[in-house]
C-alpha cells in the first residue's frame, strides 16, 4: 500500500470534500482495522482484524462501493462516538441536492476513523 495520508482534521476534511482518492479512504479505514498487505505475497494478513470482520470479510470490502460494508462500518461505532463528526468536526452534513451514497460512505469513514482515533488515545 502507498504512504498513507496522517489522520488530521485536514485529512478529515479532504474525505468528506472527496480530495481523497476512495482508494486511500478505503486503505485508511482497513489499517484501522487491522488489515495489513504483505509486501512480498501480496496476500492479506488477518491477524489483528475482529474474528466478526474476518468473518465478513476475509479480504478487506470497499467501503465506497459496498452498501453492506458500510453499513457494518458504521454498526461498528460506539453509540457514544455517533455524532463526532458534528461534535469535533462541526459537520453538519451534506444538503439534499448534493447528497449521493458516495458522500455518505465517506461520511461514515470520517465518522468512523474519528472513533477510531477516539478509542487509540
Amino acid at each position: 500500500m502507498a504512504e498513507l495520508p496522517p489522520l488530521t482534521t485536514e485529512t478529515l476534511w479532504a474525505i468528506i470534500h472527496g480530495d481523497i482518492p476512495d482508494d486511500t479512504v478505503n486503505q485508511l479505514v482497513w489499517e484501522g482495522l487491522g488489515y495489513r498487505k504483505d509486501p512480498d505475497t501480496g496476500k492479506w494478513d488477518i491477524s489483528a482484524v475482529e474474528p466478526d470482520w474476518v468473518e465478513a470479510y476475509p479480504e478487506p470490502p470497499n467501503f465506497i462501493d459496498s452498501r453492506p460494508a458500510t453499513v457494518k462500518l458504521t454498526r461498528s461505532i460506539p453509540k457514544e462516538n455517533k455524532q463526532l463528526l458534528k461534535e469535533q468536526l462541526g459537520f453538519e452534513g451534506y444538503k439534499v441536492g448534493e447528497l449521493t451514497p458516495t458522500k455518505t460512505r465517506r461520511a461514515t469513514a470520517v465518522n468512523w476513523l474519528l472513533s477510531y482515533l477516539r478509542q487509540i488515545e
